[in-house]
């Protein structure tokens, strides 16, 4: 299991690119914390979620 915005999810074996894509994020609006530091976005498709990560992916919202 791989704890993500503070919920437990059987996301373990995905990537991350394949995570967001499969919860509904864009990832070009959005940033991922995985196990406290922030993943660049060019990293997104080769990082593989394990077993015990954890992440925090947080939306950007535009308006004014």
């Amino acid at each position: 299991m791989v704890k993500i915005n503070g919920e437990q999810i059987n996301a373990d074996g995905r990537t991350v690119e394949e995570y967001l894509s499969e919860a509904g994020y864009d990832k070009k609006r959005v940033a991922v914390e995985l196990n406290g530091d922030i993943l660049p976005k060019c990293a997104y498709a080769d990082t593989v979620l394990k077993d015990g990560d954890s992440a925090e992916v947080v939306s950007f919202v535009g308006g004014g």
